[in-house]
């Protein structure tokens, strides 16, 4: 029996790791796969469904200057319910932890249309951080009838709270499926820096690093790029509270290249040709360990350890002294840097969209 799956995405993060899972419901025989985007974010998004091959089945297009969550959770129920009362899927599915997904959960919750949730069950224990996020991901976790859990310890969360252990499947990260993807189509020449440097490839848009935390980030990259054999790569998230104060520290600097958003194959390639990724991301963190980069994380908690356990991921803060040093040993540590360097897959080999298609293709019959 064909079941019509309504797959929603809204940024480029959800796009990266739900066009596995639309590519592999693509080939599902029983399954019709539907597509739809809010445009939560819009011009990252259009390049990274067309760099998958993924083509939007329908357009809310909701993307607004400066928009609030309070805004666009109200604008994206708004504009869902009709869709769904016309699509009249047999089942919702959402990946990680905007407010395109709780939306779309409660929006399907409302239309007693079941919902699967992709990348379920990570936790920071700590409502704020990372904002709205962790919040979000517990409110999905109440509304979702499938929880597709990346690891175990994700798995565990979810069984703390209560949830049906008969509901969650451990299938690994689909973003590990899209990297291994992206890998095989991409080229990290264009990024290594000139001889005798190394790459720093810095990423931070947190709302929670927002303001003096932020600066606190930029004084260490700062101090970093004092150094003669190191190269700085930023690409600045498009936040005015972003751009305004990394460009006020660090613009104009010899070894320290500010730009836009990267594409996501760009990213990719950017990271291949990294000696130290140093972010509040949360793909950077999973992705950074498959491609053996050492990933000092610029948060003060993550909701996901298991890179930290592996033995490739560091929590490092946003203290300037605390970056500079780690950073530091990195550098000058060959040993050090080598322990780190190294490619483990604590979240999955790839192969994860197929265990989700699998798990679904099962309650199909």
């Amino acid at each position: 029996m064909t079941r019509r799956i309504l797959v929603v995405i809204g940024t480029r993060p959800e796009a990266v790791k739900l066009a596995p899972v639309v590519r592999a419901l693509g080939a599902a025989p029983w399954a019709e796969c539907r597509v739809l985007v809010t445009a939560q974010h819009r011009e990252l998004l259009d390049r990274t469904l067309q760099f998958f091959g993924v083509v939007p089945d329908r357009d809310l297009d909701l993307m607004r200057p400066a928009q609030s969550p309070v805004d666009f959770t109200a604008r994206c129920l708004t504009a869902l319910d009709p869709v769904f009362a016309e699509e009249r899927p047999d089942l919702v599915l959402v990946e990680g932890d905007t407010t395109t997904v709780f939306a779309a959960a409660l929006g399907a919750f409302y239309r007693r249309v079941p919902v699967a949730h992709v990348e379920a069950g990570l936790r920071t224990s700590d409502r704020g951080q990372p904002f709205p996020e962790e919040a979000n991901r517990r409110l999905v976790a109440q509304l979702a009838d499938l929880h597709f859990a990346p690891t175990a310890l994700a798995r565990d969360n979810l069984l703390r709270e209560g949830i049906d252990p008969a509901t969650v499947h451990v299938v690994g990260n689909t973003g590990i499926d899209a990297l291994q993807w992206a890998t095989a189509r991409v080229d990290a020449a264009q990024f290594r820096p000139a001889a005798g440097r190394r790459l720093l490839l810095v990423t931070a848009h947190r709302r929670e690093n927002l303001g003096a935390p932020l600066q606190s980030i930029c004084d260490g990259i700062a101090a970093l790029a004092d150094r003669a054999d190191v190269a700085v790569l930023w690409p600045l998230h498009p936040h005015p509270g972003v751009r305004s104060v990394v460009e006020a520290r660090l613009a104009g600097r010899d070894n320290v290249h500010l730009c836009g958003p990267l594409d996501y194959p760009d990213m990719v390639a950017a990271m291949q040709a990294s000696h130290v990724l140093l972010t509040d991301s949360g793909g950077v963190q999973e992705e950074g360990p498959a491609l053996g980069r050492p990933v000092l994380v610029l948060r003060d908690n993550t909701e996901r350890p298991e890179g930290i356990a592996a033995g490739t991921a560091a929590l490092v803060g946003t203290r300037a002294d605390r970056i500079v040093a780690a950073v530091g040993r990195l550098l000058d540590q060959p040993a050090a840097h080598a322990a780190m360097a190294r490619v483990v897959h604590p979240y999955g080999t790839g192969g994860s969209a197929a265990a989700i298609v699998a798990v679904l293709g099962g309650r199909s019959r």
